[in-house]
C-alpha cells in the first residue's frame, strides 16, 4: 500500500489540468486573501491607534492652551483687486505665554480673522521659548536686541516698578509673566520688527545658575562681593530662581 501511494503523487503532479492542484491553486488564493484580510485588519488596528494617539495629543494641546495667555498685537488687512471686486485677507500677529517664563510669537494670514488668529497661535505655541526669571518677576540683567530697524533696549527693575513699555512689547512681557522691567524701543515702529527685537534681546538673557555650570563654579562664588560673608553669598544664591 505504501508503494502505491507514493506512486500516485507522482502521477498527479503530472496532470496540472486534476482536481487536486486545482484545489491547491484555491487553497493558495484563499491563504493569500487571507493574509490580505488579516493584514488589512492589522493595519485598521494600527492606524486607529495613531489616530487615537492623534486625538490624545490633540486633547493635552488643546488642555495646555487653556492655561496660555494669549494676546493679539496687530492685524494687517490686504486688499487684491480681482476681476469683479475686492478681495480681502487678513494678516495676524500674535504672542503666546504660559506667565511663568515660556513665551512665544506667530502670524499667519487667511481670508477670515478667526482663521488668521488661530493659525498664529498654533504658530506661537510650536515656537514658545524659555528666558530665565529673577525671583520670577524680572530679568538678570539688562539686555540689547535689534532686528532691521527695530532697536529695543531691557532692562531689570526693582520691585514695584511694573511693566514700562508700549504696543507689542508690553503683550510680550505680560506673557512672559514679568512683573517689573523696564524697556524702551528705538527706531522702527512696526509690530514684527519690534516682536523679533524683543525676542533678540530675551534669548540672549543668562542667569548665574546658567553661567555657574558653564565656568564649573558655584553660584555663591559669582555673587560674593566685596564685604560680603559667605553665608550671605550662600543666602543670595538660594533665592535666585530660574
Amino acid at each position: 500500500m505504501a508503494d502505491e501511494n507514493i506512486t500516485e503523487q507522482p502521477i498527479a503532479a503530472e496532470h496540472p489540468q486534476g482536481g487536486v492542484p486545482h484545489e491547491g491553486r484555491e487553497g493558495g488564493g484563499r491563504g493569500r486573501g487571507g493574509r490580505g484580510r488579516g493584514g488589512n485588519d492589522r493595519g485598521d488596528r494600527g492606524g486607529r491607534g495613531r489616530r487615537d494617539d492623534r486625538r490624545g495629543r490633540g486633547n493635552n494641546e488643546e488642555e495646555q492652551g487653556e492655561e496660555l495667555i494669549e494676546k493679539l498685537v496687530h492685524i494687517n488687512r490686504v486688499s487684491k483687486t480681482v476681476k469683479g471686486g475686492k478681495r480681502f485677507g487678513f494678516a495676524a500677529l500674535v504672542v503666546v505665554g504660559d506667565g511663568k517664563g515660556r513665551v512665544g510669537f506667530g502670524h499667519s494670514k487667511a481670508r477670515e480673522v478667526p482663521e488668521a488668529i488661530t493659525k498664529a497661535t498654533a504658530s506661537a505655541k510650536k515656537k514658545m521659548i524659555r528666558v530665565a526669571l529673577k525671583e520670577g518677576r524680572t530679568l538678570h540683567h539688562d539686555g540689547k536686541g535689534h532686528f532691521g530697524a527695530g532697536r529695543v533696549n531691557v532692562r531689570t527693575a526693582p520691585s514695584g516698578t511694573g511693566i514700562i513699555a508700549g504696543g507689542p512689547m508690553r503683550a510680550v512681557f505680560e506673557s512672559l509673566g514679568v512683573a517689573d522691567v523696564v524697556t524702551k524701543s528705538v527706531g522702527t515702529s512696526n509690530p514684527y520688527n519690534m516682536i523679533r527685537a524683543t525676542f533678540d534681546a530675551l534669548t540672549n538673557q543668562t542667569s548665574p545658575k546658567s553661567v555657574a555650570q558653564r565656568r564649573g563654579k558655584k553660584v555663591a562664588d559669582l555673587l560674593g562681593r566685596g564685604g560680603a560673608s559667605e553665608a550671605e553669598a550662600e543666602a543670595a544664591a538660594e533665592a535666585i530662581a530660574e
